[in-house]
């Protein structure tokens, strides 16, 4: 961490949490949700992508058919770059979700508004796209078994060094940023995704103090403190629900574009719009929900995982 310790004590006092601590806990966190959701991911990704989308029925039939033809291992190809991503990934979106917030803050000791928890959730979102995006365009190489460059580096499913030595070298740093747009869209779903979390819990909780309370800060704290883990895995689940249905369909946009490489002149998932526009013509509205079904199974336990997995730390360390 860098700045001054005048603003590190301003960010401190305004979340009665450390940045740093903010950072761990959400790492932490984001190791704990890898392991449990990671295969319904490649589910996903799998009815996702037009190219073997065919070759499997439903959600649970695409698991045991991967299981039957590739073991267990199958459903964890591609985990090694969001393992050593996406976890600090997840600090980084605690970390500036909380730094988002304070900066709309007109005073030490305001509690955020729904619309404030909102917007910067959706700004988290769109800073962890410029991460996201190439750990997720080299876990779709090598999650699709069609992928062209598995083709290219002749193994029928590539290790995360081979796709990503290969997307260097072919289209150079630019290349890892292919579906950037779609990326973003899709990662402002965190904004309802924190919203989602943040309403559930004042739902189980007492009116708020005073503002002119002294102690709101302490009473603040104290509440989050006293909700039970039902009440917290509760809101974690509906979190996670919350922010993938707000902007699934750019999820699906964002697999199908970055499941070629290169904009192919012609090609009709080249970009954002092409793709849309062609996936609708070709498939029908019901294409940009495929994928939902594993997704949101996912997404219920993984995020009970996430916050639970946060608020735990940070409430041992605070």
């Amino acid at each position: 961490m860098s700045g001054s310790g005048s603003d590190t004590d301003r960010a401190t006092s305004a979340n009665g949490i450390d940045p740093a601590l903010d950072f761990f806990a959400g790492t932490v966190a984001g190791i704990a949700a890898l392991a449990v959701g990671f295969p319904f991911d490649t589910v996903k990704v799998r009815l996702q992508n037009p190219d073997i989308a065919a070759k499997y029925r439903s959600t649970f039939h695409t698991l045991f058919t991967i299981v039957r033809e590739e073991g267990v291992r199958g459903l964890y190809r591609g985990i090694a770059a969001p393992l050593l991503s996406s976890a600090p990934l997840n600090g980084l979106i605690f970390t500036s979700y909380k730094y988002l917030m304070n900066s709309q803050l007109h005073r030490e000791g305001d509690i955020p508004t729904l619309t404030q928890i909102t917007l910067a959730g959706a700004g988290s979102g769109v800073i962890a796209s410029t991460i996201t995006t190439p750990i997720e365009l080299i876990k779709i190489h090598q999650q699709s078994s069609c992928s062209p460059i598995n083709s290219v580096v002749s193994r029928q499913l590539a290790s995360t060094r081979d796709v990503a030595g290969h997307i260097l070298k072919t289209y150079g740093l630019c290349g890892f940023y292919r579906g950037i747009t779609s990326t973003v869209l899709r990662d402002t779903g965190y904004g309802a995704y924190f919203l989602a979390y943040e309403g559930t819990l004042r739902l189980f909780s007492p009116a708020p103090p005073h503002p002119d309370s002294a102690s709101l800060i302490e009473e603040v704290e104290a509440e989050r403190a006293s909700h039970s883990w039902p009440a917290l895995l509760l809101a974690g689940g509906i979190a996670g629900v919350a922010g993938w249905v707000a902007t699934f369909p750019f999820d699906v946009v964002k697999t199908r574009v970055q499941s070629i490489h290169g904009a192919l002149p012609g090609h009709p998932y080249r970009s954002t719009w092409s793709t849309i526009v062609a996936s609708y013509r070709a498939e029908g509205l019901g294409v940009f929900f495929r994928g939902l079904a594993p997704t949101l199974i996912r997404a219920i336990p993984v995020n009970m995982v996430t916050f639970a997995t946060f608020e735990a730390i940070v409430h041992a360390f605070s």
